[in-house]
This record gives C-alpha cells, structure tokens and sequence, in this order.
C-alpha cells in the first residue's frame, strides 16, 4: 500500500473509534488485504480481524496477531453479519465488479462497511484524459511480474473505477431500499509519490509541477480529491426504517396506512 494512502487509512479509522462508530474491540473482517491492513489494525489496537484475499501469497505475509481467510471479495464466504466490521482499502477497483463486492462488505457487516478508493472527480478525469494518471492499472500489474495484480489478480489490467458519493448512496439505497442509512464521507489530497517514483513516460515530471495547483484545487473544493473513503453505517431497526415500511409480527412490510394515505391501496 502506497504511503499516502497508508496515512489516509489510519486516519480514516482513528475519526471513526473518535466518533464511537467502530470500537477496538469489534470482529472485523478485510477483504482484498495484506500486510498493510495488519499494520494498520495491529497499530490502532484491535485484537479480532480476518484478513482475506485470493492472492494465496498474502497467507505467508506476516499477519499475526490476526486471522488469514481465503475469500473472493465479490462472493464471501460468511453469513449476513457474520462480523462488526468489513473494510477493503484498495481492493473494490481490482473486481470484475466493484459494487457486488461493496455490497458484499455491506452483507457481512453487522455495524458498518468501510472502503477506501480513489475519487472521481473533474480533476481525476483531466488527469487520465491527458495520459498523466492510468485508466487501466498497468503499474500494479508490472509491479507483480505481469504475473497478477489485475482484475480479480490475474495479469490482465484492471480499470481504476473511482468513485462518487452519490454512486455510494444510489448503490446502498438500492440493496437496502426499506432503511435510512448513515454514510460518513472522507476526503483527502496526497501526492502520489508512489506512482511518480515508478512512471517512465514523461509525465512524472510534468506532474510534480502540477501538484501545487491541484493541492490548491482540493483545498478550496474537497470533492476534487484523490483520496477517498466511505463507512456506511448498517440502520439500526426498526429506527431507521423509512417512513413507509414497519414491522410487523417479526417481518419488515410496507406500512398500509402510510401508503394508502398518499395513493390508495387496493385491498386483497
């Protein structure tokens, strides 16, 4: 994992136990994970976390304290709310599709989902427009050999999808339309010195220039940033239930009454 991404995650995790939304204390699982994921739990404290992933040579990576498990992040292997918390940093962009794998993290999860990606932006889409920042992640995939770390970590690219704020909250509300959800947003600028270090076409130079301008750009409009991170909180019931669903005996059902005030309802 890249430096400034790595500062970006402990970050990310510290505001969220300051805000009481997860505690050191809680099961968590990580999808797409490795050595970084270890450090950066095993640094904050927690004691119970599963790190997975279908790259089996991450299972030799030195991860105790913790737990390794073997798991598509599209497909996993657990029960709906098997743990408190499901995270993947950096991972939903290497699947074939990053939204089933999101809202795998979100069926597993019994208080929260939290996922670190990059943002898209106008500034990201000048950026890949112009060549200077990858479409397609081919820097992973040369760091692996051309042997793996592309989709579903095999040698072929993956596409960079980015995300926006609304993507998260239309894919969420889709899954689980009968709640209200609370989806706590992060957003930061680094430069990515990683890729800079790495880049042979020219442009790194190019972009060390421009790092000031866009440092500028994310100051004054945060929703320009390259770092980007979302915790969706699971509702809590029946509070959280919108306004035309209820319970009742034990099973959630759109609320008659609620309904039939607004566009009449036919009785069966």
């Amino acid at each position: 994992m890249a430096n400034e991404r790595r500062s970006f995650y402990r970050r990310v995790l510290e505001q969220l136990l300051d805000e009481g939304v997860i505690r050191r204390d809680m099961s968590v699982l990580v999808a797409a994970g490795g050595h970084a994921d270890r450090n950066a739990f095993k640094e904050l404290g927690f004691e119970d976390v599963t790190i997975s992933n279908v790259d089996e040579s991450v299972a030799a990576e030195k991860l105790a304290p913790y737990t390794w498990s073997y798991q598509d992040a599209e497909n996993l292997d657990y029960a709906d709310g098997s743990f408190d918390l499901a995270v993947v940093s950096a991972g939903l962009h290497h699947c074939h599709s990053p939204h089933r794998a999101l809202l795998e993290l979100y069926r597993v999860a019994r208080v929260a989902a939290l996922a670190l990606e990059s943002r898209d932006s106008s500034l990201m889409r000048f950026a890949v427009r112009l060549g200077a920042v990858d479409e397609y992640e081919l820097a992973a995939v040369a760091a692996h050999g051309l042997e793996g770390g592309g989709v579903a970590n095999t040698s072929t690219p993956n596409y960079v999808y980015r995300w926006s704020e609304r993507e998260v909250e239309k894919t969420i509300a889709s899954f689980a339309p009968h709640a209200r959800h609370r989806i706590r947003f992060f957003r930061e600028f680094e430069a990515p010195e990683s890729l800079l270090e790495v880049d042979r076409s020219g442009w790194a130079g190019v972009l060390r220039l421009a790092l000031p301008v866009a440092r500028g750009v994310s100051r004054l409009l945060p929703r320009q940033a390259n770092l980007f991170a979302f915790a969706v909180e699971k509702p809590r019931l029946p509070e959280d239930l919108q306004p035309w669903m209820h319970v009742e005996e034990g099973e959630l059902t759109p609320d008659r009454e609620v309904i039939s005030r607004r566009y009449g309802v036919l009785r069966p």
